[in-house]
């Protein structure tokens, strides 16, 4: 194994692949948005262009989503870069002082991206020592997030971004690019030829159970009813008639409601309007909880909508819902039914093979719910040699960000081997030795399918597992993803010429090289 040379990089530490030297000299010449399969080095690549812009006695900022993610990459870089490089890393409950003082006195800053970008609009540091500016998760910066607020501040450092999946949009695509001031994507895939020699092997299997009985009986009765609150909205003009009773246009028919209150068109009408679209939406939860997630989950829901509709502050719609015969008598199946959904024998049974072919494997399983995960964990806690634990966020009573980071760190070492993991576990976090990872169901995002998907098959050949329930929202999901990566993967080579044409830099640069690469 050949390994990096270069100023400020420890030798014999990091292996150099030709694919990430050359992106890494595009990296230094124009504002680039790297692109690459998760577990191929995108971090490679940010420590090249980094010990380059520091060696030439610039400083790096480093932008990362979540405290989490700011730990690893301190850990990673302070590994990589020789001890003489001073690393400081911050995040929110750093005092700004404190943040002001680390930003000055080191060479790389590793930070979640709101605490600098109210540092910087507060004016307690600014970027003029920094070369260079890293954007970790790069697809985030739209909208009003802090990396966007962060880049009004850069107008000379380099901009580099780094994601596995920037999405299938070609707007959300392009305002990324515009908002970060990208002016150029460098992407590869597992195909290419320089890459393809260090691609392990993943086999996704797709596994497919059908609803029982009990579940479908709920299932049929809610949608009925949903159905027959749309046709209420199509009646009232709202609603448009040839299209199905999504949520995506269920939200669309809200928002124009919303829009109408705040023209002060308070009418009885807009109202009631009101009423029914909100009970749609709730009937959409509650149905794509019982296809998807089971009985469980629909009772937990079903048991919240009828105490907020008992309560003085609860909803005309959900007063309306719980009082409807046919919800009445669902909560009257669930109440009564033992079944759970086949998924969760289905997980059970993935993981104890998993566990018992090799004893030292590692396991994550990704669900959409909160209460979903708490059900699994509990069940994959009885499979003989399963140390499971439950990641999940921060809000209503979850996990800090230091319990999500020693968890991580107890599942890399072996202490647990199973992770039942929410959303938090999709993104970024180096979890390389994950044997199996399962899909309890489908997403229909292109970013947050690879993401889950990218746990595993990073050090050595790995295995997806998604689970999809016959004749429901799951294959919808699925199918929606799909095509969403497919575009993705088709639109990013045609953008280049594009960005040319379109974003520009606040003020010119010259070229750069990467040291005598």
């Amino acid at each position: 194994m050949k390994y990096l040379s270069r100023p400020r990089i420890r030798p014999d530490t990091v292996e150099e692949r030709r694919y990430q030297v050359a992106m890494a000299a595009g990296c230094l010449e124009r504002d680039t948005l790297i692109i690459l399969p998760t577990g191929l080095g995108k971090t490679v690549v940010a420590l090249m262009v980094a010990a380059d812009v520091i060696s030439k006695g610039r400083k790096v900022l480093l932008l990362a989503p979540t405290k989490p993610l700011v730990d690893q990459h301190r850990i990673t870089f302070s590994g990589w870069l020789t001890p003489d490089v001073r690393i400081s890393s911050v995040n929110g409950n750093t005092p700004p002082e404190r943040r002001a003082a680390e930003a000055r006195g080191c060479d790389m800053f590793i930070a979640t991206p709101q605490a600098v970008a109210n540092d910087l609009d507060g004016g307690l540091y600014d970027l003029d020592g920094f070369g260079l500016v890293i954007y970790d998760e790069a697809h985030r910066g739209v909208g009003g997030y802090a990396y966007v607020e962060v880049a009004k501040h850069n107008s000379k450092a380099i901009s580099m971004g780094m994601t596995a999946s920037p999405g299938s949009s070609h707007d959300r695509i392009m305002e990324v690019c515009r908002n970060l001031c990208f002016t150029r994507i460098d992407m590869r895939t597992d195909d290419d030829p320089d890459v393809s020699p260090y691609v392990f092997d993943t086999k996704v299997d797709r596994v497919e159970v059908t609803l029982p009985p009990d579940l479908r009986s709920i299932s049929d009765s809610l949608t009925a009813l949903q159905a027959e609150y749309a046709k209420e909205l199509v009646s009232m003009g709202l609603m448009d008639p040839y299209r199905p009773p999504t949520m995506s246009h269920l939200l669309q028919v809200g928002a124009a409601l919303q829009t109408k209150i705040r023209g002060d068109e308070k009418s009885s009408y807009v109202y009631r309007g009101l009423v029914a679209q909100s009970i749609a939406v709730k009937l959409g939860h509650a149905i794509g909880l019982v296809q998807t997630q089971g009985m469980t989950a629909f009772r937990t829901y079903a048991d919240r909508l009828s105490e907020e509709a008992a309560g003085e502050a609860g909803s005309r719609s959900s007063r309306e819902l719980v009082e409807r015969p046919e919800f009445r008598a669902a909560r009257r199946i669930a109440a009564g039914s033992r079944t759970e959904h086949p998924k969760l024998s289905r997980a059970m049974s993935l993981v104890s093979m998993a566990l018992a072919d090799d004893p030292g494997s590692k396991v994550m399983v990704f669900a959409q719910y909160r209460d979903t995960c708490d059900l699994i964990a509990a069940k994959l806690s009885g499979i003989p040699g399963a140390k499971v634990e439950k990641l999940v966020g921060q809000s209503k009573g979850g996990l800090r960000q230091k319990e999500q980071v020693e968890m991580l760190s107890r599942f890399r070492s072996g202490e647990t081997n199973v992770l039942v993991c929410t959303s938090v576990g999709e993104e970024g976090l180096d979890v390389s030795s994950t044997d199996l990872v399962v899909f309890y169901e489908p997403v229909p995002s292109e970013i947050r399918t690879i993401q889950r998907r990218g746990r595993t098959g990073r050090r050595s050949d790995g295995r997806v597992v998604v689970l999809v329930a016959r004749d429901t929202i799951d294959e919808a999901f699925e199918s929606t993803s799909a095509k969403k990566e497919e575009r993705m993967l088709a639109r990013l080579p045609k953008l280049n010429s594009e960005l040319e044409r379109t974003v520009s830099r606040p003020a010119p640069r010259g070229q750069r090289r990467l040291g005598d690469y």
